[in-house]
């Protein structure tokens, strides 16, 4: 049976990403900017870039970002936990994936475990992927790749406004609504999610404290609740300028299980919390002359604020280690005590903060080229009165970035570039990029090479916390003599895109070397004045793990996709993804090096999907998805290897009423793991995936717009398009 699936899921035709769920004469192509800022046809991106288009989000139905990531392609995984979502694309973890919204980085924890709940699902319009370091636009953070969420702007005049309510299993809800007022020059638009879930236990099997446990309350997922306010200003005070502010307020509470006592392998004296906030301004300025409606030179300005807190918040007393500071410690450590903490205390664990600012240029020069330049700095703060050395760390990086699209035939394009870095601590570094694109009717070859650079960041420079795995503890420590990582990436892409049928074949070699891992340390190791009362209570299982710089790293992998349109309404999809990694560490204590996978790898990732839609009458539309997602074993160093797996799905969608009236209506109705997949393994080892078997939901949807449509002319904006690309 399990051959029978992996053979369908390679076989079914063509991943979401790419597929085009009309035929091609029938409407426009999908247009991206991510790869080099500038907008480009979909197949005639210079750098390669993968689409989960709106088509696709609105039949598949995910409720989160790692649902829609995991499903819908086969370069991700999740691990999700408390702090976030262990994310990994093609073999590399959070810290070296960026994740853009509108282009601008998303702000959590910082080297770490982002919090995707951050990104309303119901508010994306599409996600562009590029992988490795392939932009020069992007930074530090874009090793692996870069996922750019575009989300849906309400900029037609007059007033929009929706609802969307889902209700699932677990006491799973999920609201959104969007207000969005136009009038004149100015728009507004208020967003607003929340969402919550009472968690489930697939297990309650644990082992902790040298034997297995049959009555743990630890759950597979904990009992969460969030939400998030946005707003949106526009001011168009000229043809040729657009002024923006925009802000944001997010709160997560995590309830954890307690029994009202002392703290053990299954129960906790506190809760998490997290409190988010953001704010930026900018603008966006034509240098062409906008009233007669060319817009292509611009410059843009943008300027962020963000801040990510996390906190206890105490359901029990709990006796917590302080350690004093002060003018008779150099400000450095000093003695340790024991503070109780009570029930409805809270205490400040990490406050991250960012300031960025921004100005870039696109420039359409003569002789075939287009110019992006522009210019960056970031401050990074951190306040952990009791996880750094001295209660706050910070750093701040400049970096200068040109690259030039270059077109001198109808049939090639060079794009080649330059980042130049200027950190605090590690000085001044060039990376560069360069790739070619040759065209031949349908088919497209494009070859990349790029250099990556990637500063330590705060967090694994000074943080140091304890982490609890069932009756296992590590204590994690930043390391302040860490070297900067550097990469090579190189990728070799054949696509075909013809009228029915698509396919993509990627290959990719990704070099890294010093990359940062945490790894197991003599307690000798750890360097002085770290030592922590965590090492010196008396317990013998407190384990020590370093950020440390690994010798090298390499992952290597190839992906296909495929796409074939069987008729109007109709489209199959597949994907699938090869993946190999090995890293090497010196270990000190026996004296040789070590080849180790890196933590999280599985070989073979693989979705599939049938997409159905059919207008039965101007008042009933109806949208049906089938598809499936997999994975085989995923490797790790400590507490076990995750199990394989494949999950299937059904979604389906009922447009109620005429789509382009004041009031439509939309009805929704799904299954995820239609045949009750459940990985049991006890805590704390690791997962192959947590979803807690079969689950239904169903959500309504109403919308409300009036106001004037803006109706544009097919043939005039593929005209518009193509002029731009030239």
């Amino acid at each position: 049976m399990k051959k029978c699936l992996l053979g369908l899921a390679l076989f079914c035709t063509a991943q979401t990403q790419l597929a085009q769920t009309t035929l091609q004469g029938d409407s426009l192509q999908e247009v991206v900017v991510t790869g080099t800022g500038t907008q480009h046809l979909l197949k005639n991106a210079p750098v390669q870039t993968e689409v989960i288009t709106s088509k696709m989000l609105s039949q598949y139905g995910g409720k989160s970002l790692e649902e829609i990531l995991a499903g819908l392609t086969a370069s991700f995984a999740f691990n999700e936990g408390d702090m976030g979502s262990q994310m990994q694309m093609n073999g590399l973890g959070n810290s070296y994936i960026l994740i853009l919204i509108d282009g601008k980085r998303i702000h959590g924890d910082v080297g770490g475990e982002n919090d995707l709940s951050l990104i309303d699902p119901h508010n994306i319009e599409k996600i562009e992927i590029v992988k490795g370091a392939q932009s020069a636009l992007y930074g530090s953070d874009a090793m692996a790749g870069v996922v750019n969420i575009i989300t849906k702007k309400h900029t037609e005049k007059g007033v929009y406004a929706d609802n969307i309510t889902r209700y699932g299993s677990h006491n799973d809800w999920r609201q959104h609504n969007t207000v969005a007022l136009n009038f004149g020059k100015v728009t507004s638009q208020t967003n607003f999610q929340m969402q919550r879930n009472d968690g489930w236990q697939n297990t309650a099997e644990e082992f902790a404290e040298g034997m297995v446990l049959t009555d743990s309350k630890n759950k597979t997922v904990n009992k969460f609740r969030n939400w998030q306010l946005a707003e949106r200003l526009t001011y168009q005070p000229l043809p040729s300028l657009e002024l923006y502010a925009e802000g944001s307020y997010y709160k997560k509470n995590i309830i954890r299980p307690t029994n009202g006592t002392h703290p053990s392998c299954d129960v906790y004296t506190y809760d998490l919390r997290y409190n988010n906030a953001s704010a930026s301004a900018g603008g966006k300025w034509w240098l062409d002359d906008a009233s007669r409606g060319s817009k292509r030179n611009h410059l843009t300005l943008d300027v962020d604020w963000n801040k990510h807190a996390y906190y206890y918040d105490y359901t029990a007393k709990h006796y917590d280690y302080v350690q004093l500071r002060g003018e008779e410690y150099g400000d450095q450590n000093g003695e340790w005590f024991s503070v109780a903490m009570l029930p409805g205390q809270s205490k400040l664990q990490s406050d991250q903060q960012r300031v960025m600012a921004q100005l870039k240029g696109i420039f359409y020069l003569p002789y075939a080229n287009t110019l992006n330049a522009g210019a960056e700095y970031r401050y990074d703060y951190l306040k952990a009165p009791e996880r750094t050395e001295t209660g706050t760390a910070s750093d701040h990086t400049s970096a200068l970035y040109v690259q030039d699209e270059y077109t001198p035939k109808d049939w090639l394009n060079i794009t080649a570039g330059l980042r130049l870095v200027d950190n605090r601590n590690f000085g001044v570094r060039v990376t560069p990029k360069v790739s070619a694109m040759l065209s031949a009717g349908d088919f497209r070859f494009r070859l990349g090479w790029s250099q990556g650079f990637k500063t330590p960041t705060v967090k694994e420079l000074h943080y140091r916390y304890l982490h609890v795995m069932g009756s296992s503890m590590f204590f994690n420590i930043g390391n302040r003599q860490l070297n900067p990582q550097t990469s090579n990436y190189y990728s070799a892409n054949i696509e075909y895109r013809g009228h029915r049928f698509t396919a993509s074949l990627t290959g990719y070699l990704n070099k890294l070397d010093n990359m940062i891992a945490l790894v197991n340390v003599p307690v000798g190791e750890i360097p002085a004045g770290i030592t922590t009362a965590y090492l010196g209570d008396g317990s013998d299982n407190v384990q020590a793990r370093m950020y440390k710089n690994m010798d090298d790293a390499r992952t290597s992998g190839l992906d296909v996709t495929l796409s074939y349109q069987v008729m109007k309404g109709l489209t199959l999809n597949a994907a699938y993804s090869y993946l190999d990694t090995k890293a090497h560490l010196y270990d000190a204590s026996k004296d040789q090096m070590q080849t180790v996978t890196i933590d999280g790898t599985a070989h073979h990732k693989w979705s599939a999907s049938a997409i159905y839609s059919h207008t039965f009458s101007p008042l009933y539309k109806l949208g049906v998805s089938l598809s499936t997602r997999g994975s085989s074993t995923r490797y790790y160093q400590n507490n076990g290897n995750g199990k394989g797996y494949q999950i299937w799905r059904i979604n389906t969608t009922h447009d109620l009423g005429k789509q382009d009236k004041v009031l439509a209506y939309r009805v929704e109705l799904g299954v995820d793991n239609l045949f009750n997949y459940i990985d049991k393994t006890m805590h704390p080892y690791h997962l192959g995936n947590n979803t807690s078997g079969t689950t239904m939901y169903a959500s309504f949807a109403v919308k409300f717009n009036y106001g004037k449509k803006v109706k544009y002319n097919k043939l005039s904006l593929k005209k518009q398009t193509s002029n731009e690309e030239d």
